[in-house]
């Protein structure tokens, strides 16, 4: 006979202590129905459910929801009997865990549910965390090509889809989406994040965060999302995984932290640290960061996840002497939950009883803990992601497969295309694919893409023989790497072998029209993946200029993770198209674009350099005492510059190219003076003058020209994706805010201040048409 209970009944009659854990111990006995009876009452509030479980916790519990561990052993075979594994399954067992990450799956999530729901005293669920990054099994393009797109409801939808399968496959939690900024391509993540600028990143952040997390938390296809990581990872030292960062206040309150502020604001259930130091101080261990600014200042009320054992390495990084100072410092400072370094669960209980650490700490680290599974449902039903059926109706189906087509052709950017070589003419011609990326289907799907099935893209060759008007001939030219390529393992790149080269040299040759498939591998970005070069690595430079010598019509199809360092290509092949890696549908989004189906309208989320010696380069820069010479011809030594190299970059941030012309004009500002906390109006008229419909990223830029602290020669703070036809004008309008003509101070203070402000309009940041309005007391 199935012993039903009700939370509210009983919580007026016994003590709410007593309620909690006679609901808690009801998942063993009651159906789901009768659980969600209980959680729809509209009399008891999450908050005070929360507190009374906490009434009933032991501390070893509390430290227990404190503690992630990693998947350790086939959830579904035997458990295991010895060793470490078996230590990590007695805690599950026992309430000692809070959470899990990388266990993947409606049975496996289920089983080890299942453990933690009947065999520990309370039966709390479990959270189930896993990076879903741009995708789970059916990709989006990496977040930095998304970024590309500058379509905010497209990203939106594409984390809406990477929730949905997660969900559906028993996770419900995602450590996405990574909202730092980074101005150095050498840093192998820029590829997960959104770029260099805050005001983009901050629209992407709240769009990823609303994408994953829907409306409503509890829904079966939403999770819950994570902005990490918190904070200044993406400004590491010479762009080297794991390094120091050393930046001034006003950088870190101007550039890094309006992404992660925009997330919570976005309401964001948790926040993932970082594995850098800031200010001499590792993240991890910040309580400026984590305590007062992020939890007191902005209100953030989910809780705070270390990365991967990185409150363990706060004693490598010599500031804890061992792994209790580094558990001290860790909770002190505002982290809530220890993903993989056992510090909490193995040293908290003896610091509380010492007296080091008050366990006021640990009730309010549980408590957001606690709140976010309630959020999530999980209370209601623990196996509510565990939905067989759905998980076989959801995962890889026709929907998601067209929503991440339609985002990859988004994020397409047309660096080049001189005497229209693109589109390609549909019939008729003979066409040369080279390249050793060009029949790729695994390198295609990108970095961090760990639920996802290998070779599972389709392939840049594979979607150009979708089109059969054209005589299609393939040939390599040259591997790219020399060894199988693995999420972990890295990759050898071949630098001598030209074997390929002859054939490829013939069929260049013989053909009316070559496309140089040439780049990254998808694993040659993302974490721990820095380069000192930002060439085409391996042969590729050299397979490319002695294709270029046989055939000038050549079309050069990049695919990265990160801007690259072409400088020979930008000046010698006639078009070039970045791809980026852009996931399961690359192939066909690729093509869609070369024949001319979809007219390409992605922007550059991130500078282009012509070589790495101009890194870190970014457009939101400032002026120095000397940007240029003050005297031209008179004195060409005393001004910042390099004596070898142009200072422009290779590609500015914002640009791209369309099949199409556009044209700006009649840029105005609605009246020459504004009170500070007056709208600042401006419109600006837009034509289409070319021979295609197209879509254009219309790109506002301010300069605030003198305050109390340098500001930067100009700052995005509007943009807009607008869709014209062939000869069809309209007129663009965009208000300025305190918001956007604000800026943070050394101290972190938010300042409107009086003074001259120069706009610029128009398709990149270095927009030439221009305007300017005072802002009055």
């Amino acid at each position: 006979m199935a012993y039903k209970i009700n939370w509210i009944k009983w919580g007026l009659s016994i003590s709410l202590g007593l309620s909690a854990f006679i609901f808690l111990n009801s998942f063993r006995f009651a159906n789901t129905s009768n659980l969600s009876e209980m959680q729809r009452s509209q009399t008891d509030s999450i908050d005070v459910k929360v507190d009374s479980i906490l009434k009933i916790m032991t501390l070893e519990e509390k430290v227990g929801q404190m503690n992630q561990y990693n998947g350790f052993w086939d959830v579904t075979g035997p458990s295991p009997k010895d060793g470490n594994a078996a230590k990590k399954y007695e805690d599950i067992k026992s309430g000692r865990v809070g959470s899990m990450l990388t266990v993947r799956g409606v049975d496996q999530v289920r089983e080890v549910q299942k453990l933690v729901v009947e065999e520990s005293r309370l039966g709390i669920p479990l959270l189930i965390g896993f990076d879903v990054i741009h995708g789970y099994k059916t990709l989006s393009p990496i977040p930095l090509a998304e970024a590309a797109s500058w379509d905010i409801e497209a990203i939106k939808k594409s984390a809406a889809v990477a929730a949905s399968e997660a969900a559906a496959s028993g996770i419900n939690w995602t450590f996405a989406p990574m909202v730092d900024i980074s101005r150095d391509p050498r840093w192998g993540r820029v590829m997960e994040g959104a770029g260099e600028d805050p005001y983009l990143g901050s629209k992407i952040a709240r769009a990823r965060v609303e994408g994953f997390q829907g409306k409503n938390l509890d829904a079966v296809n939403t999770i819950a999302a994570t902005a990490k990581h918190f904070a200044a990872y993406g400004f590491a030292e010479a762009g080297k995984e794991y390094n120091k960062v050393d930046i001034g206040t006003v950088t870190l309150h101007n550039m890094v932290l309006p992404p992660f502020k925009a997330a919570n604001q976005a309401g964001v259930s948790t926040f993932m640290t970082g594995f850098n130091e800031l200010n001499g101080i590792p993240v991890t261990g910040s309580e400026y960061l984590l305590r007062d600014l992020l939890k007191n200042k902005w209100g953030f009320q989910g809780f705070v996840i270390s990365d991967w054992a990185s409150i363990e390495e706060m004693v490598t990084h010599g500031y804890a002497r061992d792994k209790a100072d580094a558990a001290n410092k860790a909770v002190k400072a505002g982290v809530d939950m220890d993903m993989e370094s056992s510090s909490f669960v193995d040293e908290l209980i003896g610091l509380i009883q010492t007296g080091a650490v008050r366990e006021e700490l640990i009730d309010d680290a549980v408590r957001r803990i606690l709140k976010v599974k309630f959020l999530l449902g999980l209370f209601d039903d623990p196996y509510k992601y565990c939905d067989a059926e759905r998980e076989l109706q959801t995962i890889g189906s026709e929907e998601n497969r067209k929503a991440v087509l339609d985002m990859a052709k988004k994020s397409i950017v047309l660096l080049k295309n001189e005497n229209n070589l693109l589109p390609l003419k549909k019939n008729g011609q003979k066409i040369a694919v080279i390249g050793p990326l060009a029949d790729d289907s695994n390198s295609v799907l990108g970095s961090w893409r760990i639920a996802s099935e290998d070779s599972s893209g389709v392939s840049i060759v594979e979607g150009l023989k979708q089109y059969t008007g054209n005589e299609l001939i393939f040939k390599k030219g040259a591997d790219l790497i020399t060894n199988k390529p693995t999420f972990i393992n890295e990759l050898e790149f071949n630098t001598t072998d030209k074997r390929g080269f002859e054939e490829a040299l013939s069929a260049a040759k013989a053909a009316d029209v070559v496309i140089m498939v040439l780049g990254e591998h998808g694993f040659q970005s993302g974490e721990g993946r820095s380069r000192t070069q930002l060439d085409l690595p391996g042969v590729q430079q050299e397979l490319m200029e002695e294709v270029f010598k046989v055939n000038k019509n050549c079309v050069l199809v990049l695919n990265n993770g990160r801007p690259l360092a072409i400088e020979w290509a930008a000046e010698h092949i006639p078009s070039i198209v970045e791809a980026w890696h852009l996931g399961t549908e690359t192939g066909n989004a690729v093509a869609q674009v070369l024949y001319g189906d979809y007219n390409p309208s992605g922007k550059l989320p991130m500078t282009f350099p012509r070589n790495v010696g101009q890194i870190p380069i970014y457009y939101n820069h400032k002026n120095t005492g000397r940007p240029v010479d003050p005297q031209p011809g008179a004195n060409m030594v005393f001004w910042s510059h390099y004596s070898d190299i142009e200072n422009a970059p290779l590609f500015p941030f914002g640009y791209g190219l369309s099949y199409t012309s556009f044209n700006y004009s009649n840029l105005n500002v609605e009246k020459e003076s504004y009170a500070v906390n007056e709208e600042v109006q401006i419109s600006v008229e837009l034509s289409n003058t070319g021979d295609y419909d197209g879509k254009e990223v219309v790109q506002l830029y301010i300069r605030d020209l003198f305050a109390k602290i340098v500001r930067p020669v100009r700052e995005l703070k509007g943009f807009q994706l607008v869709e014209l036809k062939k000869g069809e004008s309209k007129i663009i309008k965009f208000s300025l805010t305190s918001e956007e003509l604000g800026f943070y101070d050394q101290d972190g203070n938010f300042t409107v201040e009086s003074g001259e402000f120069e706009i610029f309009v128009g398709t990149d940041s270095n927009a030439s048409l221009k305007t300017h309005f005072l802002l009055k007391e």
